[in-house]
């Protein structure tokens, strides 16, 4: 049988809900006057807001903020941080000290970060660019309900909490948060409660200069059940009762419009003075004085607030104890069940799974995109392992994401699915998509591994979510297909040629190119082998030939030579460095060039810059050729970064245009007859009294400058 929870006593004291809420207004002036720095006005405003959530409406314990079936809190809004971190010490977690709380904005800095991060007890994900808040919490929503149709039973709700989202004006005026919650309305999920803190008032003052949308009709047509409260300042009892019927509704997601005054209490309340910056001395006694206190003492915290905040420690301890029971007697009901929960706990993969990849033998030896070789690992690796969850910005078929005896995750009424389902199809919401996985990923220790796919250049559509898994650590695997001027007649919109510059200088980022199948094998072992680093992959849509030499092994090394012109390799004259469906074109020009230039010729697959940089000095000087060859990098890219590695390039210069994929790497210089041309004049410039004279540092050459687009000025 389910658990129940501890109700506690909503008789509203009204004297000592006054305080309470009161005490959170003044501890928040005083903490963002103490070290000058923070955001006072949502804090003051929405402290009943608080009050409602922490001591009454959310099921947690303090004392295990890492419990599997706690209700989850995601604060979107993430500059009112402060506003998270009171209530959290107010309600008892531990590592949420008075002292800690001192450390907001403090130049001795701690736990209490300007904005939430999620290495911190309590914090679920770490928010601050507004609306990623709200796609990660409908990814936490996606998560539970898909555990819930997975493992609970007749009689064993294991996993049956709710998912609470605090947004403000700025979140759903950002394009990501209105792509989560056109996402959350289709889907029906009605564990996802959005508290909407409408203060009307943002950083450039009221928000009437720039957005006068009806939220609440706007959001019930995107199939939310909206609830409002029309005063959240002080009407401690009404938020109860919005809550409260919030988390009844069933097949639809909720959003609880709740209207306050920013920097209430205060001359500048109801002004963007009150947003993001300190009171000031002056106005902070004059607060503290409104509120009944005295202006001299600073953060001052009566012991009837946490007394009354202390029956949360004990709710917490028996919501908790009551789910381990059921969860023991869930585990001799259905042990199978119950080992694969566990398992997925660890937050890895069963042993194994590796050996299920195909060898190189077991590969396709036909030429075939890349986008397809990776595909060969999701068939394999997907349907038997349920923390997969693949989906796709509406390319499931291009991007090679679907996987045999798919279900989607759809709500059961609409016959398209179920919440078992572990495919999803996020519709033309890209950044969204990487928001909400990240959401996926955060949920538990990695329960979760989401694949997200789409074109490549609309991996910049997706970039701010992207960043944001990667400063989290949050394993996610993009699949970035028509990865450059190859995918042909869409045309120069599609074509992404300086893209790349971005992911691969972002840190805790497996940025990987892959050449050929093999190469995608070693891809894909290197994205599942780092559970705190993201990985997207970089994929052709023409395709290309299996390599005689590529290797999986080698791809963690960043990059390898592939092929030589030479049976003794260690000492090569002329290097080519590649990524991607440009090592085909490398490795027949170096065939070329060794015979008409008499030169040992190397070609260097590079699938991963960045694993490159982390090897040894000894390993990437032997790959460079000990500084005794000239190296030249071919990729149909911006040629931004290569200048680390090469001494030359060839490299895009101009956008693409619409024209047939062979065509393209013609027009624009890739075609092989020309790559050996510029590279043997190249070479011979090099040449002083048959001597190779290598280039000094600053002397990076750009080999297709005088390549640009015919068709455009």
């Amino acid at each position: 049988m389910a658990h129940p929870t501890v109700k506690l006593n909503r008789v509203i004291n009204n004297t000592v809900e006054k305080l309470v809420i009161n005490t959170v207004r003044c501890l928040g002036v005083d903490l963002t006057q103490e070290h000058t720095g923070g955001h006072p006005g949502t804090v003051m405003g929405a402290a009943a807001i608080g009050v409602a959530l922490w001591r009454f409406a959310m099921r947690y314990n303090p004392k295990d903020p890492d419990w599997f079936n706690r209700d989850r809190f995601v604060l979107s809004a993430g500059h009112a941080c402060l506003f998270q971190y009171i209530h959290l010490h107010l309600a008892g977690y531990d590592a949420w000290t008075a002292d800690q709380l001192k450390t907001y904005h403090n130049p001795d800095f701690g736990m209490a970060a300007g904005h939430p991060e999620i290495e911190f007890p309590g914090i679920e994900v770490t928010t601050g660019p507004l609306g990623q808040g709200i796609a990660n919490a409908v990814g936490l929503a996606i998560a539970a309900k898909n555990l819930a149709a997975t493992y609970n039973k007749p009689g064993f709700n294991i996993v049956d909490h709710k998912i609470w989202c605090f947004t403000g004006d700025g979140c759903l005026q950002e394009g990501v948060g209105q792509e989560a919650l056109s996402l959350a309305g289709h889907l029906r999920l009605d564990n996802f409660i959005v508290i909407y803190d409408d203060n009307q008032v943002t950083v450039d003052g009221s928000i009437a200069n720039c957005f006068t949308d009806d939220s609440s009709a706007k959001i019930a047509a995107n199939g939310f059940h909206v609830i409002e409260v029309q005063d959240g300042t002080n009407d401690l009892p009404a938020i109860l009762e919005a809550l409260d019927e919030a988390k009844t509704i069933e097949g639809k997601p909720i959003f609880v419009h709740i209207r306050t005054v920013i920097g209430y209490g205060s001359h500048r309340a109801n002004s963007g003075a009150a947003h993001g910056q300190p009171l000031g001395v002056e106005e902070v006694e004059y607060v503290k004085g409104v509120f009944g206190f005295d202006p001299r003492v600073k953060c001052h915290i009566p012991d009837e607030v946490y007394e009354y905040f202390r029956p949360v420690v004990a709710r917490g301890h028996e919501d908790e104890e009551q789910w381990k029971t059921l969860y023991m007697k869930y585990a001799e009901a259905y042990p199978a069940e119950y080992a694969e929960i566990q398992q997925r706990l660890t937050g890895t993969l069963p042993d194994g799974w590796r050996e299920l990849l195909p060898t190189k033998s077991e590969l396709p030896t036909v030429e075939q995109p890349t986008r397809k070789s990776s595909g060969i690992a999701v068939t394999t690796l997907v349907p038997k392992f349920k923390q997969f969850v693949a989906g796709s910005a509406d390319l499931l078929e291009s991007t090679f994401v679907s996987f045999p005896n798919q279900v989607e995750f759809q709500h059961p009424d609409t016959g398209l699915g179920d919440y078992s389902g572990r495919q999803i199809r996020y519709g033309i919401r890209e950044f969204a998509m990487i928001g909400i996985s990240n959401g996926m990923s955060a949920y538990q220790n990695g329960m979760f591994i989401p694949i997200c796919s789409t074109f490549f250049q609309f991996w910049l559509y997706a970039a701010p979510a992207a960043r944001m898994s990667a400063l989290q650590g949050l394993r996610i695997i993009g699949i970035g297909t028509h990865d450059s001027i190859g995918i042909g007649e869409d045309g120069p919109t599609h074509q992404p040629i300086a893209l790349a510059s971005f992911y691969r200088s972002l840190p805790n980022y497996n940025f990987i190119r892959p050449a050929d199948a093999e190469e995608c094998m070693g891809a894909w072992e290197i994205a599942l082998d780092s559970p705190h680093t993201p990985s997207l992959f970089a994929l052709s849509r023409q395709p290309v030939p299996l390599h005689e030499h590529s290797d999986r092994s080698k791809i963690k090394l960043g990059a390898y030579p592939i092929f030589s012109t030479s049976s003794d390799d260690s000492c090569p004259q002329l290097i080519i460095i590649s990524s991607g469906s440009e090592v085909t074109r490398s490795i027949e020009a170096a065939k070329r060039l060794g015979d008409e230039l008499t030169l040992r010729v190397r070609v260097v697959s590079m699938p991963s810059q960045a694993h490159f940089d982390k090897q040894s000095y000894e390993y990437r000087d032997f790959v460079l050729g000990n500084g005794k060859a000239l190296v030249v990098a071919i990729e149909a890219w911006s040629s931004y970064g290569w200048a680390r590695y090469a001494h030359a390039s060839l490299s895009m210069h101009t956008f693409g245009q619409s024209a047939p994929q062979a065509t393209l790497y013609e027009i624009f210089g890739f075609g092989v007859d020309n790559i050996v041309a510029k590279v043997k004049a190249w070479v011979d410039s090099k040449t002083l009294d048959g001597e190779v004279v290598l280039p000094r540092l600053g002397q990076f050459e750009e080999l297709l400058l005088d390549y640009v687009n015919p068709h455009k000025h």
